[in-house]
């Protein structure tokens, strides 16, 4: 059907708008990239303010911050092994647990549901858990970015939902053929839960991607932080002087430094989204739906 003018007019300042959003939404990344291709002279030349187009692209900035042997390039191995193992662990333990509390006939079923959302609304602060942590022999260790965050409550409820969807006949006609409760998991309940997995599995990477507290607060090893530890300090202290990175003898501006690293922390993790988007709107919809 042809449209009226009402609605021409209507997709004309709908399409306007939406440009003009997604410019506002593009312009300060842009702005930040800029900068971090910005030399000492130039940046001080044109007043010391966020540059939108360079004049000369000048990577001393980046050549300075992933320089062998520095320390952004070990907190970098550090975030990519939390990420990787991390995501794994978390989608394994979270989908193992969500499909044994989807069965309705599992005894306890509801103690243990109520259980696990107590654990959204409570925690046991900050000193108990820290104590915890120093007990346990987690301090210092990477494994500490891990396995406290194992499972999150509300990932598993999205996951438990998206398994009672799931209908139950084609478990029972796997039984009757003879397949065990683990193979039914492995070979048919796995391969249909791909939505919910790239979906859970996107939330798991980006939080652990973005997360620097428990790093911040039980790793004392520099050579042991992530990323985003080493970006926050350099951050607040708008320096790498003392950060066990190899100097040059001309240090970029504090201003393209912080950009550099913004660019150097935050595109990787965005790559990852287009590969998973397909699933991720599904994934999504799908985990809404209640008993």
């Amino acid at each position: 059907m042809k449209p009226t003018k009402g609605e021409k007019i209507f997709q004309f300042f709908n399409a306007i708008f939406l440009i003009v959003l997604s410019i506002t939404f593009i312009l300060p990344m842009i702005s930040v990239l800029s900068t971090s291709f910005v030399s000492e002279q130039e940046f001080l030349r044109r007043g010391g303010s966020f540059i939108l187009f360079p004049e000369k692209i000048d990577f001393t900035a980046y050549k300075l911050l992933l320089d062998r042997g520095s320390i952004i390039l070990d907190a970098y191995k550090n975030t990519i092994f939390r990420v990787v193992v991390g995501t794994l662990l978390n989608v394994i333990f979270t989908a193992t647990l969500a499909y044994g509390l989807s069965k309705k006939s599992l005894p306890g079923r509801n103690l243990f549901i109520t259980f696990i959302f107590i654990t959204m609304i409570l925690s046991g602060g900050l000193i108990p858990t820290y104590m915890l942590i120093d007990g346990i022999g987690l301090k210092d260790s990477p494994w500490v970015m891990i396995i406290p965050s194992l499972i999150s409550a509300w990932n598993f409820l999205i996951m438990k939902s998206f398994f009672s969807t799931i209908p139950a006949e084609i478990e029972e006609s796997a039984l009757i053929d003879g397949a065990t409760p683990l193979q039914i998991l492995i070979r048919i309940i796995f391969p249909l839960s791909l939505p919910s997995f790239a979906t859970i599995g996107l939330f798991y990477a980006v939080y652990h991607w973005n997360e620097w507290f428990t790093a911040s607060i039980y790793i004392n090893d520099v050579h042991k932080l992530p990323i985003q530890v080493i970006m926050r300090n350099i951050l607040l202290a708008g320096t790498i002087q003392d950060m066990s990175i190899h100097t040059t003898d001309q240090l970029p501006p504090a201003q393209t430094l912080k950009s550099a690293i913004i660019i150097v922390s935050t595109v990787p993790i965005l790559f990852v989204y287009p590969f998973v988007q397909k699933y991720f709107v599904k994934g999504v919809m799908i985990g809404s739906v209640k008993e």
